[in-house]
């Protein structure tokens, strides 16, 4: 794949990955606590030893697990988790999926992102959802800067990428640096973008304004799904919803 360079770009967002840049919500109730006490959903707490591999040996339905509850961090003792009723080994990613399994997407690819469902949905020119994932937006306040830093919302276009090499220009305060592997800025410094390797997504809203996503995810949109300025349509549509 070429590689597209965003030297030019300030990027305006990052991991949150030292304590000096925790968000004031880093201690948030995690999606799965508030979705186990939905309907076809159990709330389960986790106990001492346990972890995704131990209650879900089969890498599929581990997956989908931690997709549901919007976070792939290690669990801990008392963590409270969301458990479908009907979790099967013959259960399929898209049966969970919190958006709609097809759309008018006006004969276009698109990437919606919802920061209420802290989830993203890609859509083909047909309009059939196609991958869904965890999403964690901007966070409702960040502490280094003193104030919300909400992701922007509206209607946006894929303008340029980088591979998995990509960091943050301006995060951490003051030099930047922070890894943001397959990002893919669609309004100035923002972009949709992996989590590093050993880090995990946290089942809250945690970034700058970046939309943090599981790298395999970010590195699927990247290598498969988006077109830059140039191609079809010019950059592949995103529209971040409101909070």
């Amino acid at each position: 794949m070429k590689k597209h360079s965003t030297r030019s770009v300030v990027v305006f967002c990052s991991l949150v990955i030292s304590a000096a840049i925790i968000p004031i919500n880093a201690f948030a109730t995690r999606y799965g606590a508030d979705l186990c006490q939905e309907s076809g959903y159990t709330c389960k707490e986790i106990t001492k030893y346990q972890s995704w591999e131990s209650l879900w040996s089969d890498s599929t339905t581990r997956d989908i697990m931690m997709r549901i509850n919007r976070t792939n961090e290690a669990l801990h003792a008392h963590e409270i988790i969301a458990v479908p009723d009907d979790i099967s080994y013959s259960s399929q990613l898209n049966d969970f999926s919190p958006f709609a399994q097809q759309i008018d997407t006006h004969g276009e690819k698109m990437i919606i992102v919802d920061p209420r469902k802290e989830a993203f949905a890609a859509y083909d020119a047909s309009g059939d959802l196609v991958r869904w994932g965890p999403a964690s937006s901007g966070s409702d306040y960040c502490r280094d800067l003193g104030k919300r830093c909400h992701s922007p919302t509206g209607s946006f276009r894929v303008y340029d990428r980088e591979g998995e090499g990509c960091v943050s220009t301006r995060f951490p305060l003051p030099y930047g640096g922070a890894p943001m592997p397959y990002c893919m800025h669609f309004f100035r410094g923002f972009a949709l973008h992996g989590e590093p390797d050993g880090e995990g997504l946290p089942g809250y809203n945690a970034s700058h304004g970046c939309i943090r996503l599981f790298i395999e995810d970010a590195e699927w949109l990247n290598h498969e799904f988006i077109d830059l300025p140039g191609n079809h349509q010019g950059g592949k549509r995103v529209i971040v919803k409101p909070y």
